[in-house]
C-alpha cells in the first residue's frame, strides 16, 4: 500500500490559496528541474479534494494557466475524490468520484483504488482531519517566493494544535522552491 501524503505549494506567509481561492500567484513559483514534476505525478494514484477547491477550480476555468488548471500542472493522471455534503449537484462529472463520508472512509476507499500509489490530499481542511486522526503519513511542502496576506491557510486551528515533523528528504530538483517531505513525529 502506498502512503497518504499531505501535499502543497504554499506562499512564504502560509497561504495555500489566495482570497477566492485564487491560485494564479503560482505563477511565480520557482521551476521545478526538468522531470521533477512528472517524477512526483507518477507516484500518486489518487487525490482527494474538497469542493470549495473544486468549485473554484471551475468557476475560474478560463483564468487558470496550465499550471494551476490542473493537477502537477497537466503532468498527473489518475483518480481524484471530492469530498462534499451534495454529491448529487457533481455527480454528472466524469472526471471525478464525488463522496459524501468522513475523511476516514474517503482515504480507505482512496487506498482501494491507488493500491501500491500514493494518495495525496490537496485540502487543508481534509488533510487537518485526516492529521487528527493520525492518517497522514508524510507532508510534502514547496514554496512560492510570494506573500498573499490572506487566503486559505495551510493549517487553521481556532486555538491551536501543535504537530511535530522531522525532515526526510529533500526532493531533487526542487532546491529553489525548498521542496521537503516530512514525517510526523509520534509521540
Amino acid at each position: 500500500m502506498g502512503k497518504v501524503a499531505w501535499g502543497f505549494t504554499c506562499s512564504i506567509d502560509g497561504f495555500i490559496a489566495g482570497p477566492g481561492h485564487d491560485m494564479s500567484w503560482l505563477a511565480d513559483a520557482e521551476p521545478l528541474d526538468n522531470g521533477t514534476t512528472e517524477r512526483m505525478a507518477g507516484e500518486v494514484a489518487v487525490i482527494i479534494s474538497g469542493r470549495d477547491g473544486y468549485d473554484a477550480a471551475k468557476a475560474q476555468r478560463d483564468e487558470r494557466d496550465q499550471m494551476t488548471a490542473e493537477a502537477y500542472g497537466g503532468a498527473w493522471s489518475g483518480t481524484e475524490i471530492i469530498l462534499t455534503h451534495r454529491p448529487e449537484e457533481i455527480a454528472d462529472d466524469p472526471t471525478i468520484i464525488a463522496l459524501n463520508c468522513d475523511v476516514v472512509e474517503a482515504v480507505r476507499r482512496a487506498q482501494e483504488i491507488a493500491g501500491d500509489k500514493d494518495v495525496q490530499i490537496i485540502s487543508a481542511d481534509i488533510a487537518r482531519q485526516a492529521l487528527e486522526l493520525d492518517l497522514i503519513d508524510e507532508l510534502q511542502v514547496f514554496v512560492a517566493p510570494v506573500f498573499l496576506g490572506d487566503g486559505t491557510r495551510i493549517f487553521d486551528v481556532p486555538g491551536g494544535r501543535r504537530y511535530d515533523w522531522e525532515l526526510i528528504q529533500m526532493y531533487e530538483g526542487a532546491e529553489r522552491s525548498s521542496g521537503r517531505t516530512y514525517r510526523p513525529k509520534r509521540r
